[in-house]
């Protein structure tokens, strides 16, 4: 996975229990992976169609740092899919936890909203990068 944005949560960010409040994490998982899936299919007409499941498994307080990682796990014609891991970050020691996960994925459109195919310079630069993770053993084939 790669590390796609940096957040330190604050406490506007908090909800009534103590921790960051949900929808506050949601959206900053949507905007990180939102950037993410723009820059890998090299246009800005991405939009949000679907998010997976997100399970919170640990809490975040004030001051806690967030790591947003995400990773392309389909490239579909209109489509990309990614895995996102969100990681509660120990400044001290250099510790990540993962706190939150979840899929999602986002559509080309164009100036209609109508969906669009993604380019081919795209589908050839995510095949060589399938291929070289075989080739390193970083994926299974």
């Amino acid at each position: 996975m790669q590390l796609i944005n940096k957040k330190i949560c604050m406490g506007k960010d908090i909800g009534i229990h103590g921790n960051v409040f949900g929808g506050i994490l949601m959206s900053w998982i949507d905007e990180a992976a939102a950037a993410f899936a723009t820059e890998y299919c090299c246009t800005p007409n991405m939009v949000t169609l679907r998010v997976g499941e997100l399970i919170f498994k640990k809490p975040l307080k004030v001051g806690n740092h967030v790591r947003i990682y995400g990773e392309v796990v389909h490239l579909g014609n209109t489509s990309v899919t990614l895995n996102i891991e969100s990681r509660k970050f120990n400044v001290y020691s250099g510790e990540e936890i993962v706190m939150c996960t979840t899929s999602i994925t986002f559509v080309r459109i164009d100036d209609d909203g109508m969906p669009t195919p993604i380019g081919e310079s795209v589908r050839r630069k995510h095949q060589q990068l399938a291929t070289q993770e075989i080739a390193t053993g970083m994926l299974n084939p």
